[in-house]
């Protein structure tokens, strides 16, 4: 029984997309993955990569007249995030042999067997899946208590209301700022399971961790090396803020969150090891292939503002920079 995935990336996430995929299928043998490109150059390469687990469609089978209309307003990732509910419910739409699809993020990466995920969601029409914010940061839900990294939907009454309610309200409004009660894609999740009664909230300690998150839990590994979360075993986490650099290391975390606590290094060194498989992979497709890898120096200057500019004059200039 074949179990339906989707996610959308350009050519500068392509390395990040294709380690996700690759993890996944290791630990989902039957799962298929929808891939929307969003660049002519992804889709090439992901064509060439000739994996039978992955459907290609192009940017242009999903744009319809409103779509291209919003994107004049939108930047790169706002554009994206408009996308989210856009591309499960074309999918649903022209694949009548999916009856149940999720929305993964493309920056996310497998550790183990996602089927206890599976088991908690069962008949569920909707799965969604907490920030799970450490004390710290919890001030940070008013941007969003879920995260838009697993999003799942039955092809239901309840799930596809759910979804195209979703798909309308991003087409109307999908910014990077806090504005009316929305941020983005996430904050329209936030009433889901008040409205919504057969919307699974996913519990499992190893699935979503994330730097927002891992300095309240607590890793080990297993003779095996399995790494574990609270004792249970990491399914899937969550690579936010990781850069790929043009001289060959990587920038893993701003000290926001690592001067607090030292990010979980495993799950780091497991990442790192699956984005240089795939860097070869297609560097084997696509000689010279830069995609995703930025300068030193651009990321330095990121992680300074990070760190040193208040967050109130960073929350204004995001009202005029395109994200």
């Amino acid at each position: 029984m074949t179990t339906y995935f989707c996610t959308l990336f350009d050519n500068g996430y392509l390395i990040k997309g294709m380690a996700m995929m690759e993890s996944l299928v290791q630990w989902c043998p039957d799962a298929h993955i929808f891939v929307l490109c969003m660049d002519q150059k992804a889709e090439e390469i992901l064509t060439a990569f000739n994996r039978s687990y992955i459907t290609c469609i192009p940017l242009a089978d999903l744009e319809t007249p409103e779509l291209l209309d919003v994107k004049k307003s939108r930047g790169v990732a706002e554009y994206c995030w408009t996308l989210s509910p856009c591309l499960p419910a074309y999918l649903l739409e022209n694949h009548p042999e999916v009856d149940f699809i999720t929305y993964l993020d493309s920056d996310l990466l497998f550790y183990s067997s996602i089927q206890p995920i599976l088991d908690e969601i069962g008949d569920n029409s909707i799965a969604i899946i907490e920030h799970r914010f450490a004390p710290r940061l919890k001030d940070r839900e008013v941007n969003g208590r879920f995260c838009v990294e697993w999003v799942s939907f039955r092809r239901d009454e309840e799930g596809m209301r759910c979804l195209a309610r979703w798909r309308e309200q991003c087409i109307e409004w999908c910014y990077y700022r806090l504005e009316d009660g929305k941020m983005g894609d996430q904050k329209y999740l936030d009433e889901w399971p008040d409205i919504y009664p057969n919307c699974r909230i996913i519990e499992h300690p190893g699935a979503g961790v994330a730097p927002w998150n891992y300095e309240k839990l607590h890793f080990t590994e297993d003779a095996s090396g399995q790494i574990k979360v609270d004792g249970s075993p990491l399914i899937f986490y969550h690579f936010h803020q990781f850069q790929l650099l043009a001289n060959g290391k990587f920038d893993r975390l701003s000290a926001f969150y690592t001067a607090v606590c030292e990010e979980p290094v495993a799950a780091y060194e497991a990442y790192e090891r699956a984005l240089i498989r795939t860097l070869n992979a297609i560097r084997a497709i696509s000689p010279g292939f830069s995609g995703g890898l930025r300068p030193f120096r651009i990321v330095a200057i990121r992680r300074w503002v990070q760190r040193h500019v208040p967050l109130p004059i960073k929350r204004f200039l995001h009202h005029f920079i395109r994200y």
